[in-house]
């Protein structure tokens, strides 16, 4: 039987969406999220780090390498959120305003072209650090979950 509690749970067992799920079911994991939408900017370092660590089968130093790349991923992410609200709101200040601000507008929009490209940057920055301290075989097993859509980049 799942408990909520870290202690009480089986290793292949994790706490999804207020119940548990094990690892070898399909779910929402994400590099870089939480059970979000794969639309949605979201980022948690526990639940990708301890799902790759079991899947992978990463020892304590692979782990602490991926811990560390995850939290910089994490980071760029909180960043490019933190733009998009910027974005958006220079969006809205643009057609509130009596007449159109496209100046206002064109820099909404190269805001948001810059900070997409930081994010794809430090997602392709991630995936090459995670390469290089995987065996073949983790690679294999790493590929394996991208493109099943279990992890989602």
């Amino acid at each position: 039987m799942c408990h909520r509690h870290w202690a009480h749970r089986r290793p292949s067992e994790v706490f999804v969406h207020g119940h548990c799920s094990r690892h070898d079911e399909p779910g929402p994991w994400a590099l870089g999220g939480y059970d979000m939408p794969a639309r949605e900017e979201g980022f948690g370092v526990r639940r990708p780090l301890r799902f790759l660590a079991y899947r992978l089968g990463l020892d304590d130093q692979q782990v602490a390498t991926l811990a560390r790349i995850l939290d910089e991923l994490k980071t760029e992410r909180a960043q490019a959120s933190v733009d998009d609200r910027r974005t958006l709101s220079e969006f809205a200040a643009a057609v509130a305003s009596e007449s159109f601000d496209a100046a206002k507008a064109n820099g909404a929009g190269d805001r948001r072209a810059e900070s997409a490209r930081r994010l794809r940057d430090a997602v392709v920055k991630s995936l090459s650090q995670i390469h290089a301290m995987l065996s073949p075989e983790q690679r294999t097993k790493l590929a394996y979950l991208i493109r099943t859509g279990v992890l989602q980049i």
